[in-house]
């Protein structure tokens, strides 16, 4: 009678040790709310509820017909346009292209080439649904501090050579 009662309480071992497993496998796929630290950014939040998910991240640019943004992040559906620099300003509309909400790339072909040595800026505009881009209706999207969401770029002969435009 032992080695069948050793056989038994062996099996209930591996069992405990089975639905145990199971629960702690149960809990890290299933667990309760997982919340993240927050996140702190030199970027312009835009003047929404969502505030924090609207920025934009590009580096200076190869002079050329074709701007790359890094990343989009937007809580709606935006326009990002390039424009010209106009006395530390934006200037003239040289190219815009939508992005969907979430995060994404961008590629925006422009009307005009960007030069050597010019300073350009990347703004963030409202989508009024037209899929047209319009800057009379699209306007820059702002901050909670009323700043249009933008970033500064240069075109560079130096930039990286993978981003020529």
């Amino acid at each position: 009678m032992e080695p069948q009662s050793g056989v038994r309480a062996w099996q209930w071992v591996v069992t405990v040790i089975v639905i145990i497993a199971l629960i702690v496998i149960g809990i890290y796929v299933f667990g309760g709310k997982k919340t993240e630290a927050p996140v702190t950014s030199n970027e312009s939040p835009a003047t929404s509820p969502t505030a924090s998910a609207n920025r934009i991240i590009i580096n200076d640019q190869f002079p050329g017909n074709v701007v790359y943004v890094s990343s989009v992040q937007a809580s709606q559906p935006v326009w990002v346009a390039i424009h010209k620099d106009n006395n530390g300003q934006p200037g003239d509309v040289i190219g815009s292209a939508h992005a969907d909400a979430g995060i994404s790339p961008l590629k925006i072909n422009l009307k005009q080439s960007t030069v050597d040595g010019a300073v350009y800026y990347a703004v963030m505009h409202t989508d009024d649904g037209d899929n047209t881009f319009d800057a009379t209706k699209d306007v820059p999207l702002k901050d909670e501090n009323g700043n249009v969401i933008m970033k500064i770029f240069h075109a560079s002969a130096s930039a990286n050579a993978e981003i020529k435009g």
